[in-house]
């Protein structure tokens, strides 16, 4: 499974906006295309950030879906006032606890690792030593990580049922955030708490 990621940090007075578009024009005119599996959106809403995933059963989908997308993004970028960043990722693990309402939230870790040829290894570290304790935290909805393994980066995504379970086991979190970046042998390069607007992403199970 493969997904790619537009990124925007703009007017955070058009996030509602921005949010619209994506809930009513985008989705509903990507999530027919040929291999995709649907789209999510996390927005924080002071910050004016906005990340738009689309998810794809196969590489070869997501690169001729390519110029499809380039209009959608435009607009986003237009409402917004924001250049999309775009990024290509492999889903390396996705697992889900329970279905996301309305009020989930998510905290995102981007990482870079220490070396793209250990990425297989350092992905079996996730699954077999981070995930059953990530499982365990208050309010745990869902996980994703993925993966660049030509850049060697990652990104993780812990979905809560809402704000408050985020923040409850916020402390718990930050020492899962520690020991994964000295797990995976790389380096957190940012983080962030995000509101998940829009949650029709559906990637199979991993695990």
């Amino acid at each position: 499974m493969y997904a790619r990621t537009a990124t925007l940090r703009g007017n955070p007075r058009t996030v509602d906006q921005a949010i619209a578009f994506v809930r009513d024009e985008w989705l509903p005119s990507t999530t027919g295309l040929d291999g995709c599996t649907g789209m999510s959106m996390l927005v924080g809403h002071r910050s004016g950030r906005c990340i738009v995933t689309t998810g794809w059963e196969t590489e070869q989908s997501m690169l001729a879906s390519a110029d499809g997308m380039r209009a959608s993004r435009a607009r986003l970028g237009k409402i917004l006032g924001a250049v999309p960043v775009v990024g290509q990722w492999e889903v390396a693990v996705m697992h889900r606890a329970r279905p996301s309402g309305e009020r989930s939230a998510a905290r995102v870790t981007w990482s870079a690792l220490r070396d793209p040829a250990t990425m297989d290894e350092d992905i079996a570290t996730f699954r077999v030593t981070l995930l059953p304790r990530i499982e365990e935290l208050v309010g745990f909805s869902s996980v994703s990580l993925m993966v660049d393994r030509l850049a060697g980066r990652a990104v993780a995504a812990v979905t809560y049922v809402d704000h408050e379970a985020m923040s409850a086991a916020a402390q718990q979190a930050d020492v899962l955030q520690a020991e994964y970046a000295r797990e995976m042998g790389g380096r957190i390069t940012e983080v962030a708490e995000l509101d998940l607007v829009v949650a029709h992403l559906r990637i199979p199970e991993t695990v």
